[in-house]
């Protein structure tokens, strides 16, 4: 998963979205991508970004997982606003195994549509999953996240302490 936030605490946002995520019984986080401070992608006019990716073993199905997130999310006081706006927490679904899913209702689809295209999500994604084969078998994700656009601009901000 990956995981990410530019307003408020952002750093605390992102602490207290792994504790909500682990504290269901249902999933249990593995590891855990340094953070990363990132420049806004889509909208550029709003905060920088502090991001990460989490690997998880989970009993949940990607839909349940998915509705988790949101869940998290809306507790976290996420609300429905501009796409690709400022938000005190993002959680998106990256890779489900070797699953390839595209549904509309819920909107689903891992992996996550956009993420080749975004140094922000690989660069984390890499440091704990660089060996993983995108499941289109595309490349791997180190391979991506060396070649994406931006990936010099992800800048390393701390790790988490205790994931």
């Amino acid at each position: 998963m990956g995981l990410g936030s530019n307003l408020g605490d952002r750093l605390g946002n992102l602490v207290r979205a792994l504790e909500e995520l682990g504290a269901t019984g249902d999933l249990e986080i593995l590891d855990c991508s340094a953070v990363y401070e990132t420049e806004p992608w889509g909208m550029t006019y709003q905060p920088k970004f502090l991001n990460c990716a989490v690997k998880a073993a989970t009993t949940l199905t990607p839909e349940q997982l998915l509705e988790l997130a949101k869940e998290i999310e809306q507790v976290m006081g996420r609300t429905a606003g501009v796409r690709y706006g400022p938000r005190p927490i993002d959680i998106d679904i990256l890779l489900y195994g070797d699953l390839v899913i595209n549904l509309q209702v819920p909107d689903l689809q891992v992996p996550h549509p956009r993420m080749a295209e975004r140094a922000f999500v690989l660069v984390p994604l890499a440091e704990i999953a660089g060996g993983v084969l995108h499941p289109t078998g595309n490349a791997l994700i180190a391979d991506m996240a060396s070649k994406v656009d931006g990936s010099n601009e992800v800048n390393f901000w701390e790790q988490i302490a205790g994931i």
